[in-house]
């Protein structure tokens, strides 16, 4: 039994002493349903009603993924200006950070105000939550290549594009798809947040309906959906990583654990 195999079991035994401690604790103090429905309960509710909520989660999915897309782009293209400008990184580092504190849920009424109610704001809350973490990644990969790599390209008379191309993006895809993992997540929050304010599908309003009418059981069916989402979404950019950046990666006998 290798050790990422024995990896994987603790894992999934984790996940699922968690879930069954969940249901025995809810039985052994009878937690009312109203308070916290037991995972069983959760299960139930969510194989009766998939019907009326498969249509919320396509809409989630398909608004957190267009947000989550435009976010690398922007992200991506931000965090390379900064990286490769030590002017850039000057101006307009502390201007980033500065919308990064705001809190998004402020934001989501002027988008709707600018753009109506609908999936326009959810796209955009989505988009503005993933940006930071890539372009901090991005430009922090850009600014930690290594200048005998680049003092390398000078000598062989590359260009700051073929620098760029050749060296600093390939440097930084460590750091890049590490961004993703955690900017996917926040692509989902910015989701569900607008979709409680701004919006009369998906996810985050099916919850707020569920929360209207004290039906519990169904709000954590959407938790549990959001949960399952943002898990695959960060296995399939995982699986990804390890193929695009395998090089960067340690090998398991030098790996702690």
């Amino acid at each position: 039994m290798n050790a990422q195999f024995r990896r994987r079991i603790a894992s999934a035994a984790l996940i699922i002493g968690f879930f069954v401690a969940w249901e025995l604790l809810c039985l052994a103090f009878n937690v009312k349903d109203i308070v916290l429905p037991r995972p069983s309960q959760i299960i139930v509710t969510l194989i009766e009603r998939i019907p009326a909520i498969w249509p919320h989660a396509v809409q989630t999915l398909y608004t957190t993924l267009v947000g989550f897309a435009l976010g690398i782009a922007f992200g991506v293209l931000i965090g390379v200006v900064i990286g490769s400008s030590r002017l850039a990184y000057d101006v307009a580092y502390p201007l980033l950070v500065g919308f990064s504190s705001i809190p998004k849920v402020a934001v989501v009424p002027i988008f709707v105000l600018w753009f109506g109610a609908g999936t326009v704001p959810a796209v955009l809350t989505a988009m503005i939550l993933c940006i930071f973490p890539i372009v901090v990644n991005v430009a922090t990969g850009l600014a930690t290549t290594e200048p005998e790599l680049e003092d390398v390209m000078r000598a062989l008379k590359a260009s700051k594009l073929d620098i760029l191309l050749n060296v600093g993006l390939p440097r930084t895809m460590p750091y890049f798809f590490a961004s993703l993992k955690v900017a996917v997540t926040q692509a989902f929050v910015g989701t569900v947040i607008a979709e409680t304010v701004a919006s009369n599908r998906g996810i985050g309003n099916l919850m707020m309906i569920a929360s209207s009418s004290f039906d519990v059981p169904l709000v954590f069916a959407g938790l549990l959906i959001l949960a399952a989402l943002g898990v695959a979404l960060y296995v399939i950019f995982s699986f990804i990583e390890m193929r695009v950046t395998g090089w960067a990666r340690r090998k398991d006998e030098f790996a702690l654990g």
